[in-house]
């Protein structure tokens, strides 16, 4: 699927007000949520979180805004499962020991696409293979998303792509990324 949809951090895509270009607006770790689900052969879905991460927004001088965001795969969680945490932490995933980070940065973009959702493309890089995709952002349900109301994007990307497919008999290749983002700060008028 060259036209792979997924959500990875596309939920940072808050154009609401204005970005001071010299000072990028955080993510507040508190209260946005990055995960993914994956499921077996048989149906099962397992849910999983990064934790930890950082992720920012710039607005650039010509007015489009800019998303980074990386993603600490050493810490990704599947609640409740430590052994399928253990799995997703180890080779045959993300292999968190060789490669820590998962990391995605959009292309510029006009700001107006949190207002309507939409696709956003940019470079996601896991386990040192780095590839073009487009993700998608949902239309937000409030006038300041990011700040009275997450910014929620998903899609999916094939793991074989990036070098994880081991267990391909009992768990799918589409992994599905749900993203729920909120800022630290309202920018100044």
């Amino acid at each position: 699927m060259r036209s792979v949809r997924y959500g990875l951090l596309l939920a940072g895509l808050i154009g609401c007000g204005s970005a001071q270009a010299a000072e990028p607006l955080p993510f507040d770790p508190a209260h946005s949520r990055f995960g993914f689900e994956i499921r077996t052969r048989f149906g099962q879905r397992v849910e999983g979180e990064f934790p930890r991460f950082e992720g920012w927004i710039t607005e650039l001088p010509d007015g489009r805004h800019q998303v980074r965001l990386r993603m600490f795969a050493q810490y990704v969680e599947i609640p409740g499962k430590p052994r399928y945490t253990g799995w997703m932490r180890g080779e045959d995933f993300f292999d968190a020991a060789r490669y820590p980070v998962v990391e995605f940065d959009s292309d510029p973009y006009l700001p107006g696409i949190t207002a309507t959702g939409g696709p956003v493309p940019g470079r996601l890089s896991i386990r040192g293979i780095s590839r073009r995709e487009t993700m998608f952002l949902g239309k937000p349900e409030c006038d300041r998303p990011g700040y009275d109301c997450d910014l929620v994007s998903r899609g999916t990307v094939s793991r074989s792509l990036y070098g994880m497919d081991a267990w391909q008999m009992a768990l799918s290749d589409r992994v599905i990324f749900v993203l729920r983002t909120r800022l630290k700060s309202a920018p100044k008028p």
